[in-house]
């Protein structure tokens, strides 16, 4: 029986290319040589016609890692490392450019293939570093934003808390309703949240913190003008908090309450007017009845106090004077007291009832 003998063939691949200038015109006459992983010569050609004008050509050629090297003399040299695997290789060497860098005292590398990564690696390290950096500032803009709002709310609260609640027990809470149905409020304040029971509250004002107007200073003396000092505010009197103090000796005088509540508007010119009525509830007649309101005017403690006498009945005094704001026992007046706008914004308010008696 005949035995047939035969070798199995090694596949081989080629490299092939074209040498290029600067400014991309193929090249003629450039020595390329074929060095292999160690760096010793395996062969050498040049462009020349044979291949077309630049080109060259490797043939025959095992898998593994090779580098290829083209020089002209008056032009400079380029290098190239190359792998193969399972196909041939086409490449592309420019003559000059690394000339040029030598020219400019920049470092010469192997080759721009092995250099392209590490460049590209350093920016997108660059733009890590730029995002992480935008990133941190929106966090404390975030924060910065947070504390001016917390400062403002602080300084003024009216700015988040508008609504005064006004309680039947006499008591104010002011807040920010978050919730609300036929039965309860839920109230967010400056402590916490409070529920409070509808049939519990007496009215609910919605408070309007308004903005002071700069006060106007002349051009010419800016630099050196100083605002004047604040006016030293007085302390409220509330006269009829002790009326056994005034009619100590007699067993029963005056006595005015209020009837009812205050109400409260506001005209198109945001100027807010109380009014309410008063009633002598005592045995004695109440002379120059008025009412102290008590406006608190931010939340360091600073009060105003205006006054208004409540429309009753005429009464002359033996001195000739006359007044209209007398109640007789059992009698009522009304009283109306209009804040205007430059009053400026407030808080809150109380409010205290004095009188006097004569005989």
């Amino acid at each position: 029986m005949p035995i047939f003998a035969g070798a199995l063939l090694a596949k081989t691949y080629s490299i092939s290319g074209v040498v290029v200038d600067l400014e991309g015109e193929k090249l003629g006459d450039v020595e390329v040589v074929l060095l292999d992983a160690d760096g010793e010569e395996i062969d050498k050609t040049s462009t020349s016609k044979r291949f077309g004008k630049g080109k060259f050509e490797f043939k025959k050629l095992e898998s593994g890692k090779y580098a290829v090297e083209a020089s002209k003399e008056e032009i400079g040299s380029a290098s190239q490392k190359i792998t193969i695997d399972e196909d041939d290789v086409e490449i592309e060497l420019t003559l000059g450019a690394k000339a040029e860098k030598r020219k400019e005292g920049v470092a010469a590398e192997e080759g721009e293939a092995e250099r392209a990564p590490q460049e590209e690696y350093v920016m997108t390290e660059v733009a890590f570093e730029i995002k992480k950096m935008t990133a941190e500032l929106d966090h404390l803009g975030g924060q910065v934003r947070d504390l001016q709002a917390r400062s403002e709310m602080w300084t003024n609260p009216l700015s988040i808390y508008a609504k005064e609640i006004i309680l039947d027990n006499g008591s104010t809470v002011f807040g920010k309703v978050v919730y609300q149905d036929e039965e309860i409020l839920k109230v967010e304040t400056l402590v916490g949240y409070l529920v409070i029971d509808r049939s519990q509250v007496v009215r609910i004002i919605e408070n309007v913190a308004g903005e002071d107007e700069p006060e106007y200073v002349p051009e010419q003396i800016r630099e050196t003008y100083s605002p004047p000092p604040m006016p030293k505010l007085a302390e409220p009197r509330y006269v009829s908090a002790e009326p056994s103090e005034r009619m100590a000796a007699r067993e029963r005088g005056a006595n005015v309450v209020l009837v009812g509540n205050i109400s409260e508007k506001k005209d198109r010119s945001n100027n807010i007017t109380f009014a309410g009525q008063i009633k002598n509830i005592g045995g004695r007649r109440a002379d120059f009845v008025k009412v102290n309101f008590v406006f608190r005017k931010d939340w360091s403690g600073a009060t105003k106090t205006l006054t208004t006498f409540v429309l009753g009945a005429y009464h002359t005094f033996d001195s000739g004077i006359t007044t209209d704001s007398s109640l007789l026992p059992g009698a009522s007046g009304k009283f109306e007291l209009i804040v205007p706008t430059d009053f400026g914004s407030f808080i809150g308010y109380s409010y205290t009832v004095d009188w006097e008696e004569y005989e």
